[in-house]
């Protein structure tokens, strides 16, 4: 190779490694949460953008520097109203961060949620992993919360769902995905963890406001349910195989001021439909392991068995029942029935569901197998 040669590919190497087409991180804004309102035929769309500046080297923030900044436009469609949103943003905003959804109770009315999920999963920066929240409050105040004593907001509650459901599994969190598939299979009906913004932390400087999981709101494919929340709701945790601990506290007699608590660390469920010509009950079977955790006077491990299966069952049949109500197939029996036995669904189903009565539960049957108390015995610790 002569030196004319090589003097050219010298000249040449520079351009050869270098990287045309990338952006800068520090010249971009990254999404983290977004809000989504529907009022006067107007799609109203909050973006969070967040500071990993201040997040990257650690799980808390190493200063009080704000984390992140909420924006506000509106549009006649999503599409429009992010473009809208773009006018006022200073740098390119990257979406790959893009973490969690909320919606308020107009914007899922009238399967406006259709177009919503479509205007971000077509987009191909976002992931099916998005989480997604109902709420009834402004989705501006959901997302100007800031995690307790200034975690990163990467690691809050809305964005991190699944850190703390393993210790407390009283609403399961749903993303993208999950969404599609509920919506897409028998019933036809999916339950979004509904979200409050209530005010029971405290620091020297004054109130601090968290997110808080109320309860569902229940949509299916072109219609919005409505939300069951709050003690209505409890029996929801009880009827899935995915939670993984929770608690039930129950008065062990009715003249006294005397409850117990035992927590759930093992929970197995079973749903069998019961077909007789065109009419479907369902058995369904509630295992669960359950621990001590506080003893009020003398009782035994029967009596323990007993209340708490009493206490589960309840709240079953309450949440069947508030379900019933709004028209929801809340614990999806007729998915079972599909898997099961998809000739009959096909032929009594009606738009995905088959009809429901506060008699469709046949067989409630729920028992309490192990309990441990860490202890020897189930008396209280400090007696008189």
């Amino acid at each position: 190779m002569n030196k004319k040669m090589i003097a050219i590919l010298i000249l040449l190497m520079p351009i050869l490694t270098s990287c045309w087409d990338v952006n800068e991180p520090e010249r971009m804004l990254y999404i983290h949460g977004v809000g989504v309102d529907f009022e006067d035929g107007q799609y109203k769309v909050y973006s969070q953008i967040i500071d990993f500046s201040n997040t990257a080297k650690s799980d808390q923030p190493v200063s009080k520097a704000i984390q992140s900044e909420v924006g506000f436009a509106t549009g006649e469609t999503i599409d429009e109203a992010i473009f809208e949103l773009y006018h006022s943003i200073d740098q390119r905003v990257f979406w790959g961060h893009f973490s969690y959804l909320i919606l308020s109770e107009e914007a899922m009315k009238d399967g406006r949620l259709n177009s919503i999920v479509d205007s971000f999963i077509r987009y191909r920066e976002t992931r099916y992993q998005i989480w997604v929240y109902s709420t009834k409050d402004p989705v501006k105040d959901v997302l100007l919360v800031t995690p307790i004593i200034n975690k990163a907001i990467t690691l809050s509650k809305l964005g991190d769902p699944v850190n703390s459901f393993k210790q407390e599994s009283f609403i399961e969190p749903l993303n993208f995905r999950e969404l599609i598939i509920a919506l897409n299979e028998p019933s036809y009906e999916a339950r979004i963890p509904y979200i409050s913004v209530i005010e029971n932390w405290e620091t020297v400087e004054g109130p601090n406001t968290s997110a808080k999981l109320t309860g569902v709101g229940v949509v299916a494919t072109n219609k919005f349910k409505g939300f069951i929340t709050e003690e209505k709701v409890n029996g929801l945790q009880w009827m899935t195989n995915a939670t993984k601990r929770g608690e039930v506290t129950t008065k062990l007699n009715m003249d006294e001021q005397s409850y117990l608590t035992v927590i759930i660390d093992k929970l197995k469920v079973k749903v069998k439909p019961i077909v007789e010509n065109d009419n479907v009950t369902f058995d369904i079977d509630v295992r669960v392991d359950v621990a001590v955790s506080n003893i009020e006077g003398k009782i035994t491990p029967s009596k323990i068995r007993k209340e708490i299966a009493k206490q589960i069952k309840k709240e079953i049949e309450a949440t069947y029942e508030e379900g019933l109500k709004h028209d929801v197939d809340i614990y999806r029996l007729s998915e079972h029935l599909y898997r099961k036995d998809v000739k009959t669904w096909k032929r009594i189903q009606e738009d995905g569901k088959v009809e429901l009565t506060k008699d469709s539960i046949h067989n409630l049957n729920v028992k309490v197998e192990k309990i441990e108390s860490s202890r020897k015995s189930l008396r209280k610790t400090i007696e008189k």
